[in-house]
């Protein structure tokens, strides 16, 4: 997937200005698809002179007027073609992994804090994940569902794929670490 890609669908999912959605890609997309400010403002210039995308200037009180990006024909027909096209299932890179089994080749309780300060890290995101999810999708002040809002409900499918691949990875790190504290109980 390009950067394209994932701008497309958050413009079709609301249309808004390049500060808005670098906003989304740190709070939504951007678990799955990150993006610098940088780089997203970079993208959609290229995508407005191809075409994919119309821009407007909306004006604004006491502040300058912005730019609010929307997704054009070109820009349609080019996330079709997209969607429509095989993807490879992805391999996992895990710097983690290779450094845990490096371990047996030097002290393997010497990754214990490592291991645990991605523990947190994960945490962090699936409490974060859990948050998002009971505010947008199933707390008491989620907009009520509506049987036709397709997108609405595969936002959530994703969501909660994000949510069970926080839940495994925690699983595998507790997992990681009983064995760290056992080698480390043998030696």
């Amino acid at each position: 997937m390009a950067i394209e890609h994932a701008i497309l669908v958050s413009l079709l999912e609301k249309p808004g200005s390049g500060y808005e959605l670098a906003r989304r890609f740190e709070r939504s997309i951007g678990y799955f698809w990150t993006a610098s400010h940088q780089q997203i403002y970079r993208v959609l210039k290229r995508m407005e002179s191809d075409g994919w995308i119309d821009v407007r200037d909306v004006p604004q009180q006491g502040r300058p007027d912005k730019k609010e990006y929307s997704v054009a024909g070109p820009g349609r027909a080019a996330l079709s073609t997209w969607l429509h096209e095989p993807i490879e299932p992805e391999s996992v890179r895990h710097d983690l992994a290779v450094k845990i089994r490096g371990a047996a080749f030097d002290d393997p309780a010497a990754l214990i804090s490592e291991v645990e300060r991605h523990r947190q890290a994960h945490t962090e995101r699936l409490a974060h994940y859990l948050a998002g999810e009971e505010r947008d999708f199933t707390g008491p002040g989620a907009p009520p569902d509506d049987p036709g809002a397709a997108g609405r409900e595969l936002q959530h499918v994703v969501l909660r794929g994000g949510i069970a691949y926080e839940r495994m990875t925690l699983a595998w790190l507790d997992d990681v670490l009983a064995t760290l504290h056992r080698l480390e109980s043998e030696r």
